[in-house]
């Protein structure tokens, strides 16, 4: 039987698998965090194509037949290459999908005054991959982009209620509030951890959108479309962590704290 199977950068992407597990109890799920080529957000294009590509690859070699790149940076830069090119030559029958259309599908239904704002990685942003995508599902829709690069060093240090990241969060919503937008795409996985301080430093009638649920939600959605995939997956309640960093033991205490229960994660070589 074949298995889901979820890949980020690091442990961001352990977010959208703690949400999938709420939302699909019995699918099993294979997840690999690239955590010893991390971050991803400030690396070429090409350089974030080829890890992309070795994940896929990897996930393939362990039966899984659909993927989320559960990676906002490795979605914009990679996963329409690795749909249009990849998948036709090497694994047709298979699926990879990505996290920010669900999101920007989520915002658009959302926001009322069509003023959305989007805090992401460099990457993410200099991509317009949220403006493309929001914009073809609303042309007249304002998107106001913020780029927060300091922000995914400290979330993968463990830092997240660090007094640090609310002095970085306030500065970074300054000029999303400035442009009155009344929602706002947290557009990394990593930032689910931070929603509240976020959600604390907006005004109220800001609707801050975490991506865990909405991809989650979205991926139900999927599957009952598609019932000849949703077929072949297996239920068994098995959950596979692998991780690429030497120090598995150091990868399970933070990944824990992003999936919200203990990991046990296997070493894995991407290549």
């Amino acid at each position: 039987m074949a298995k889901l199977g979820l890949f980020d950068s690091g442990f961001g992407g352990l977010t959208i698998a703690k949400a999938v597990a709420q939302r699909l109890p019995l699918h099993d799920f294979v997840y690999i965090g690239d955590g010893l080529r991390a971050p991803y957000g400030d690396r070429l294009t090409e350089d974030i194509y080829r890890l992309t590509e070795q994940a896929v690859r990897f996930l393939f070699s362990q039966d899984c037949d659909l993927i989320i790149v559960a990676c906002n940076t490795a979605s914009a830069q990679a996963l329409r290459k690795i749909q249009q090119n990849y998948l036709p030559t090497y694994a047709p029958n298979k699926r990879v999908l990505g996290v920010i259309i669900p999101a920007a599908e989520a915002a658009v239904q959302q926001s009322k005054t069509g003023r959305i704002g989007v805090m992401a990685t460099d990457h993410t942003v200099s991509s317009d991959a949220f403006v493309k995508e929001l914009k073809k599902l609303q042309s007249d829709v304002t998107v106001i982009q913020q780029a927060c690069p300091m922000l995914v060093p400290l979330i993968e240090a463990g830092r997240h209620t660090d007094p640090a990241v609310e002095t970085l969060v306030s500065g970074y919503v300054k000029p999303l509030l400035a442009a009155h937008i009344d929602t706002l795409i947290l557009g990394c996985t990593h930032y689910e951890l931070i929603k509240d301080t976020v959600q604390q430093l907006v005004e109220p009638s800001v609707k801050v959108l975490a991506e865990g649920a909405i991809v989650a939600e979205r991926l139900a959605d999927y599957l009952a479309r598609h019932p000849e995939l949703e077929s072949r997956l297996s239920k068994n309640v098995s959950r596979q962590f692998f991780c690429t960093q030497e120090s598995q033991r150091l990868f399970d205490v933070l990944a824990s704290q992003f999936y919200g229960s203990p990991i046990t994660a296997k070493r894995a070589t991407l290549e």
